[in-house]
């Protein structure tokens, strides 16, 4: 079971400090992946939307450099709030820079609330918002192998996307696609994508395993092998939860098929403690 933490929340103070020993603990203690939550507001809804926020890419930069094994990816970025070619721009030089450490995590986008208060673009159709997820998720994978011919998606028109220098991952940066949605995500995820990310709800696995099912299937129409996905799932760690209580929670989660677990905390920021725990975790 590989173990990553998500960085929702940030400290009133020293954040600069505080994610330097964030990520060299997590690089050091042998977790997959830093991830960190791509909002320009406060969205845990155990905190206030006043609360401080960094923006998503300026971070994994900031941790790259603090870093030299650890994964990097953003838990997910909304497709329309950036331009498509930005946001590719941005993940091959989080990759280039991180020495190939960078994934390209995407999700339709939903926080129709943040969109408005702080002027970013949000179509309210939600057929609009999968075009547009699509859309960025092909003109990726192009702009990787070194395709310059015009990209015509349903959105998105580029006459000659460059993309110099080529990311370090070869043969390109893991795709992750967030969300649940049985009919358009997941979807999307057995077509396109290297990872999924579902949510650890407390009905006994019943969830997870539907949801799992349905990705299958739609494997199963197109002939791919699901096996190829990785199965991820947020979960937050309980303020002061044992490791041994933790491990346990990853071993009922990889009977439901999840093989990569990512840790979230709830209306605080992570801290070097945290990822003790989980690496006593992984221990037992």
């Amino acid at each position: 079971m590989d173990v990553s933490i998500s960085i929702t929340s940030y400290p009133a103070g020293d954040a600069a400090a505080a994610l330097t020993d964030l990520g060299r603990a997590a690089d050091e203690l042998g977790l997959h992946t830093v991830w960190a939550t791509d909002h320009l507001l406060q969205a845990d809804p155990a905190a206030a939307d006043t609360d401080p926020m960094l923006e998503a890419y300026a971070v994994l930069a900031f941790l790259a450099a603090a870093t030299r094994r650890v994964r990097l990816g953003a838990m997910v970025s909304p497709v329309t709030f950036r331009p498509p070619a930005l946001l590719i721009k941005t993940v091959t030089t989080l990759d280039v820079l991180s020495g190939g450490r960078a994934w390209l995590g995407v999700g339709a986008g939903y926080q129709q609330e943040e969109a408005r208060d702080m002027g970013l673009p949000l179509p309210s159709s939600g057929r609009e918002r999968y075009e547009h997820l699509e859309d960025t998720i092909r003109l990726a994978a192009q702009m990787w192998r070194g395709d310059t011919a015009p990209f015509h998606g349903v959105h998105a028109r580029l006459e000659r996307p460059v993309s110099s220098p080529a990311p370090v991952t070869a043969p390109r940066p893991p795709i992750l696609i967030g969300g649940v949605g049985e009919k358009r995500t997941l979807r999307l995820v057995a077509r396109y994508a290297d990872a999924c990310n579902l949510f650890d709800i407390p009905d006994g696995g019943a969830t997870i395993r539907h949801k799992l099912a349905v990705l299958r299937d739609h494997c199963a129409e197109i002939g791919r092998d699901d096996a190829e996905i990785v199965k991820t799932v947020s979960t937050a760690l309980g303020d002061g939860e044992p490791a041994e209580r933790f491990a346990e929670r990853c071993a009922t989660l990889k009977t439901y098929g999840i093989g990569h677990v990512v840790v979230i905390a709830r209306g605080r920021p992570l801290t070097v403690a945290d990822v003790e725990r989980l690496a006593a975790a992984t221990a037992v």
